[in-house]
């Protein structure tokens, strides 16, 4: 395999797995369609959200179309049931949203505020389950099937941290999965690729990472032994499978054996979705 191709089916495979991951994630919007007087809607249902401002949920509607919505909600916790604390009706306005760019559309709309008190605002990590239903004249449509959907709030994360913690993080895998092709290669020397992938790993996970986590939830790391949080726990073994991979194959016992191993392994464990059982803040334990 030439160089040049390797690099070019490392950026594949590399951009696949990062939009497979962030659209099967649990904070990618949710869409949808559904048909009321004749007329097909299609709608897009937010997961995420910052904490800093109020948040205002929007679907959008033809001007003049006779619909009608309300909003049923109630704070989030694992393993309760269903059971709204609030119901809002939606009204009418022209709204801003972000369908592939900003651009301002007629939209029913409603604001989903704290339940738990204070200036209406959810903590960090707190979520909300919400069911909306549509109705023209006889005609109603609950979206998403009448199942709740569920958003998490986080705290605004200024981008001289993001931004850099998600290029980052893409080298990683870049050079990871490059490591990887060029394993296979007979001639193929994938040793500096793999401590180029550590150190990206590192500097992205555990230095970005962690100030990413801080700003959106308030904790620097709640992956093992803190905490659970699959994020975390995803970006740990990555990275040991990585040191793993360089230790063991050092001095040519087996190099291409490990690194190729390791690069298999992060493919995988970032096919997992993104944010999949994330940071979630307990109101049952804090009372708010």
């Amino acid at each position: 395999m030439k160089r040049i191709a390797l690099w070019l089916l490392a950026g594949a495979l590399t951009l696949v797995t990062a939009v497979y991951q962030r659209r099967t994630g649990p904070s990618y919007p949710l869409r949808g369609r559904e048909t009321l007087c004749g007329r097909t809607l299609s709608y897009r249902l937010t997961r995420s959200a910052v904490n800093v401002r109020p948040f205002k949920l929007k679907v959008p509607v033809p001007e003049n179309s006779g619909v009608t919505g309300t909003v049923a909600y109630a704070r989030f916790k694992k393993g309760v049931s269903w059971n709204p604390e609030r119901t809002v009706e939606m009204t009418f306005e022209r709204a801003s949203l972000k369908h592939g760019g900003e651009k301002t559309v007629p939209a029913l709309t409603a604001p989903l505020s704290w339940p738990g008190g204070g200036n209406g605002l959810a903590p960090p990590a707190g979520k909300l389950a919400y069911k909306v239903t549509l109705s023209c004249g006889a005609e109603s449509a609950a979206l998403n099937g009448g199942r709740p959907v569920i958003i998490r709030f986080r705290g605004d994360v200024p981008a001289w941290i993001m931004i850099p913690h998600i290029l980052v993080m893409f080298l990683a895998m870049l050079f990871g999965v490059a490591a990887g092709l060029e394993a296979l290669r007979p001639d193929g020397k994938p040793r500096a690729l793999a401590f180029w992938t550590l150190l990206l790993l590192f500097l992205g996970g555990f230095f970005l990472g962690p100030l990413m986590q801080k700003y959106a939830f308030g904790a620097y790391w709640t992956g093992f032994p803190l905490g659970t949080d699959l994020t975390d726990n995803k970006t740990l073994i990555v990275f040991l499978g990585w040191l793993a991979a360089i230790v063991l194959g050092r001095k040519g016992r087996g190099t291409r054996f490990w690194i190729l191993g390791a690069a298999v392994l992060m493919l995988v464990v970032y096919l997992i979705p993104h944010s999949l059982l994330g940071s979630e803040w307990d109101y049952t334990a804090t009372g708010r």
